[in-house]
């Protein structure tokens, strides 16, 4: 018996002093779109404070789902950043997203310095994911992997921004299906069984014109001095349903018409359970659009680069949920005029050529701003199979050559690596920027042909990083550094 009291104030004390040291939000962002279609945006955050680059071993996980701890420390990752998209992102019709993501499968991470065979590291890291989230990721390697030398800077805490521990690849042909969301949804703390991961059922996310879902691992300061740095999981999932074949073209929507479920409760590991619904272009109550419940709870921020409006639904408070015990909003739409706003900076990219040996790639950067031009920084992965003429590189803006300030270019070598081009290019105010670089398709062997070759050959997404004027458009970068609309 004096045994007994004795031990039961230590386990109290362990498991009281744990509870400070993790927190859980999740949100939910709906924007109407000019379209018609309408565009949901998920975002799951844990922020658990702890130091796995001192080389600690934790044994205890409460809400920081243990897998990925464990990826963190085994293979020594500053940062990982990774996301499984189908569809294309359509930015005329549709906007800006909160954050891009390339068709297919994309992987971006940072090592520590303590790495010291990064190649390798790499390859077993890619294995390692390729199961936790049931995809083909162990398909990456020396030949889809490159090392860029001025893009894909640091996130997180970074004391170092030495690029030779940084890897990006890209499966542009991976399909996305629901043996990659289920793995996805269990690193969740309630999982799909409360809160807001309720509506994430598959059959309807996966009727869609776009659906993207991505995790962000990146450590973070909790003070201005970072003298308790933590780490940050963001799981987002973003999807736009079309007007045509979700709507049955009607301009009427509901979360258990999207989604076939209502909200009954939020996570109850939850500190913080919103939904955002932006109602910027209703500006006169019922003009454009009538929602229904109304709320009073009005919040104004700057998203990429743009004032918005919500309405704000707190899931923690019970009254949200009425006295039916459920939550189904509904837009109802009035209007269908409006006046959409052009993105200030977008782009495209296509072949051209005829016959199946040679070919030219363009690619088009358009600057929408009336008078302020600006420098993007263009990153291109280009297989080894598709042999570059480098000296057909040319640049224009505006019928004249546009010559780049800096070029960064390294070869392929045949089934070893592909090739890498990098360029620091100013766009001038309301142009379009054109790209072209000619090219000759290598003879393959017959065991290098990849699954159903009538589809012809998949290249990656060209990658831009650009700081572009804050008047209209975005502000991405700061989008990723405030990750959730917590702030307003």
């Amino acid at each position: 018996h004096e045994l007994w009291e004795a031990v039961l104030p230590l386990i109290v004390l362990l498991c009281g002093g744990g509870q400070l040291k993790d927190d859980f939000q999740e949100e939910l962002v709906i924007r109407p779109l000019h379209s018609g279609d309408i565009y949901a945006s998920f975002h799951f955050r844990t922020l658990w404070e702890t130091d796995f680059m001192k080389g600690n071993k934790v044994s205890h996980y409460r809400l920081f789902p243990k897998s990925l701890g464990q990826v963190i420390s085994k293979f020594s990752v500053r940062e990982l950043h990774i996301s499984f998209t189908q569809g294309y992102w359509r930015t005329m019709q549709w906007g800006q997203p909160y954050l891009p993501s390339p068709p297919g499968a994309e992987l971006w991470v940072w090592f520590q310095d303590t790495v010291t065979d990064v190649d390798a590291t790499w390859k077993e890291l890619t294995n390692v994911l390729s199961g936790i989230f049931c995809a083909s990721l162990n398909f990456i390697d020396s030949t889809n992997t490159v090392q860029p030398s001025a893009s894909f800077k640091p996130l997180g805490i970074a004391n170092v921004t030495d690029h030779r521990f940084l890897r990006y690849a890209t499966l542009p042909r991976e399909i996305v299906c629901t043996e990659n969301l289920t793995p996805w949804k269990k690193l969740l703390p309630c999982g799909s069984k409360a809160g807001l991961a309720v509506l994430l059922k598959s059959e309807k996310l996966f009727h869609s014109s776009f659906h993207s879902q991505a995790v962000h691992i990146r450590p973070m300061c909790q003070d201005s001095q970072c003298k308790t740095p933590s780490w940050e999981l963001r799981q987002t999932l973003n999807v736009v349903f079309d007007l045509h074949t979700s709507g049955q073209g009607k301009q009427e929507w509901s979360l258990f018409k999207m989604f076939s479920r209502t909200l009954t409760e939020a996570c109850p590991l939850a500190s913080s359970s919103k939904i955002y619904i932006d109602i910027t272009d209703n500006p006169q109550v019922g003009e454009q659009f009538e929602l229904i419940p109304a709320t009073p709870l009005l919040r104004q921020a700057v998203v990429l680069g743009d004032r918005r409006t919500f309405s704000v639904y707190d899931l923690t408070q019970q009254v949200t949920f009425g006295t039916v015990r459920s939550l189904n909003l509904l837009i109802r739409w009035k209007s269908t005029e409006g006046h959409m706003l052009r993105p200030l900076l977008h782009a495209e990219r296509y072949v051209a050529g005829y016959g199946l040996q040679t070919g030219e790639i363009h690619t088009l950067m358009y600057n929408n701003h009336p008078f302020r031009s600006f420098s993007v920084l263009l990153l291109d992965s280009v297989p080894w199979y598709l042999r570059l003429y480098i000296h057909t590189l040319t640049v224009t803006s505006k019928g004249k050559d546009n010559k780049p300030s800096y070029i960064h270019y390294q070869p392929s070598k045949d089934r070893i690596r592909p090739h890498l081009l990098e360029m620091l290019v100013q766009l001038p105010p309301h142009s379009v920027t054109e790209v072209t670089v000619q090219f000759e398709r290598a003879l393959l062997k017959w065991t290098e042909y990849t699954p159903d070759p009538n589809h012809g050959f998949y290249v990656g997404s060209s990658v831009i990083s650009a700081l572009v004027p804050s008047t209209v458009a975005m502000d991405t970068n700061n989008t990723q550094e405030r990750t959730l609309f917590s702030s307003l």
